[in-house]
């Protein structure tokens, strides 16, 4: 079974539904500025090789940059990274390029920092940004160490040498979280703002990447080039910005943002949300395939089997969405943040984020410490300490993780 697709005109025509980049009206208006900061800056990008990474990477070479180190345990991510780099055009990549395989929470890293420094503007993507991940007390554990703990080691480090720019990536899961991971980024953004007046420190919410690497979307194309079927939950919604759209966002945030500010796209909720299984069936009929729908997993995974060249129908397994942490809806704000609607053409701005004070944040770390510590703790016990300090933490907790799915 052999297919073709032009994913980014894919993206253009049924996910995000417009030709030109969302972002394209601010970069217009702040183009002087953006040229003036960035132009010439040493600039290291944290877990630069996943989708948002690597876009952002894409955003600021657009620009003449100085110095790039890029960061990211994905080995074999950063290979591709550079493979790409170099052979497209248009990117501006300085003669200094460098990237490294290595966690930003290791001491190797902080060597590296302190010897190829100092930097204009350091980027954090490095994140754990799947609700599948608070499967059980292990998971959580790896999930809040990855997106808050090691984030606070971060911050320390630059204290000592502040850039002139430090963007950290958050989710629109974070506010009103209702899954730890939705937990961890709001944490994390409490974090980074009890550190904002000792560094200009930015951050966004903003929708799903549309095909960003291990997501939904992506996950058809890997099982089509397979030959596996599909599994998609059913009249679930979403806002979607495409791979483009995600660094350009991050970037003009990074960049144009006061400290303490978090950014969010301006989306409408009857324009620009889309469903999962319609997505699913536009690009089969994109590939010149109709969907066979399934009643369960074991039903496509036979039909799968049997699919030869000249198969015109593909098996979807259509289901209910019902696992732990899953929100019915997705927003960026919540009704107590005041908004800048006026800045930007396409970008809204949270302008009161909370800032605790570090002695609050040392009091929350120092009870996830002892809680993982702990040889009998519970998911449960994560969840209430989250709650204690997160009052908006409504968790949603049926006893079912994405692992246990097709």
């Amino acid at each position: 079974m052999q297919f073709t697709l032009d994913l980014d005109s894919f993206i253009k025509q049924y996910v995000i539904c417009r030709e030109e980049s969302l972002l394209k009206a601010d970069f217009e208006n702040y183009d002087e500025q953006m040229r003036h900061l960035i132009n010439g800056a040493s600039v290291l990008v944290i877990g630069g090789a996943g989708t948002i990474g690597s876009s952002y990477i894409k955003a600021i070479l657009r620009y003449r940059i100085k110095k790039l180190v890029v960061v990211d345990t994905n080995e074999n991510g950063l290979t591709e990274l550079v493979r790409d780099l170099r052979s497209s055009s248009g990117y501006n990549i300085p003669f200094d390029f460098i990237t490294y395989p290595v966690n930003f929470g290791d001491n190797v890293f902080e060597k590296i920092f302190r010897q190829s420094g100092p930097y204009e503007i350091v980027a954090n993507f490095a994140a754990h940004k799947h609700v599948r991940s608070e499967k059980d007390i292990f998971s959580i554990e790896a999930m809040i160490e990855n997106n808050v703990l090691r984030a606070r080691k971060l911050l320390n480090i630059l204290v000592d040498n502040p850039p002139e720019h430090f963007f950290c990536v958050s989710t629109d899961k974070a506010a009103n979280p209702v899954n730890v991971m939705g937990a961890s980024k709001k944490l994390m953004e409490e974090l980074i703002m009890a550190y904002s007046q000792k560094i200009p420190i930015k951050t966004a919410r903003f929708a799903n990447v549309a095909f960003s690497n291990g997501s939904l979307l992506f996950g058809f194309l890997e099982r089509i080039n397979k030959r596996q079927p599909w599994s998609c939950p059913l009249g679930i919604r979403r806002f979607f910005v495409s791979p483009q759209e995600s660094g350009e966002l991050c970037l003009m945030a990074s960049i144009m943002g006061e400290s303490g500010d978090i950014f969010f796209p301006k989306l409408d909720e009857e324009k620009d949300m889309k469903s999962l299984d319609k997505i699913a069936f536009d690009l089969l009929n994109s590939i010149g395939l109709l969907p066979d729908i399934c009643k369960t997993e074991d039903e496509a995974i036979k039909k799968a089997l049997l699919m030869d060249e000249n198969s015109t129908t593909y098996p979807v397994y259509l289901f209910g969405s019902d696992t732990s942490g899953e929100k019915s809806f997705e927003e960026f704000y919540t009704e107590n943040e005041l908004l800048d609607m006026d800045s930007f053409a396409n970008l809204g701005v949270i302008k009161n984020s909370r800032e605790r004070g570090i002695s609050e944040i040392d009091e929350i770390f120092d009870k996830l410490h002892r809680l993982f510590n702990e040889s009998n703790v519970t998911k449960a016990d994560i969840v209430e300490i989250l709650k204690e300090y997160l009052p908006n933490f409504e968790h949603i907790e049926t006893g079912k993780n994405l692992d246990q799915k097709m």
